[in-house]
């Protein structure tokens, strides 16, 4: 009888902190609190998307923000065609196509299956390229972002790490 008491109280938490969030969340919508990503669009309903309007166009690499990020891409792909039947991007991406096209070839790890063997053609995984690689638009972030890579976070405790000693040999 203990657990099942024990699962009542569970629920109740559960059902009472929903209920706090949903009433929250009303009397924000009603002060004409806006969230940033939203807009005023209502929790019940899907806002629509903004047009992409100032894509870049810089064939530039970027640096990464962040071990293992895919590469962004750095150019438009207004109207590629990337379906089951095609995928534009192969056409200068490809292995074979690199000479000509001086484009950056396809990472080895998009021809492997999920149990590491090579194949001949990409893997049907990594063939939906915008899956994980995106264009860039020239815009305004809708939120600040604070974040620090690794290796800036890194040198700045080692040298606040030395100047700490230096200190304290004095």
């Amino acid at each position: 009888m203990k657990g099942g008491v024990a699962f009542s109280r569970v629920r109740v938490r559960a059902l009472v902190g929903g209920a706090v969030f949903v009433a929250a969340a009303s009397v924000a919508m009603a002060q004409g609190v806006v969230d940033a990503m939203r807009g005023a669009v209502p929790l019940d309903q899907e806002p629509v998307a903004p047009p992409l309007q100032n894509q870049e166009n810089k064939d530039v690499r970027r640096t990464r923000a962040f071990a293992m990020q895919p590469p962004t891409i750095p150019h438009r792909i207004d109207g590629y065609q990337i379906d089951r039947f095609a995928n534009r991007c192969m056409a200068c991406h490809a292995r074979t196509r690199i000479e000509e096209s001086k484009a950056i070839p396809v990472s080895a790890t998009h021809y492997m299956d999920r149990d590491g063997t090579i194949r001949g053609d990409l893997s049907p995984r990594r063939y939906f390229c915008t899956q994980c690689h995106v264009p860039q638009d020239e815009v305004k972030p809708l939120v600040t972002n604070r974040y620090e890579d690794f290796e800036a976070v890194r040198q700045r405790e080692t040298s606040r790490a030395l100047e700490g000693k230096g200190a304290r040999k004095k």
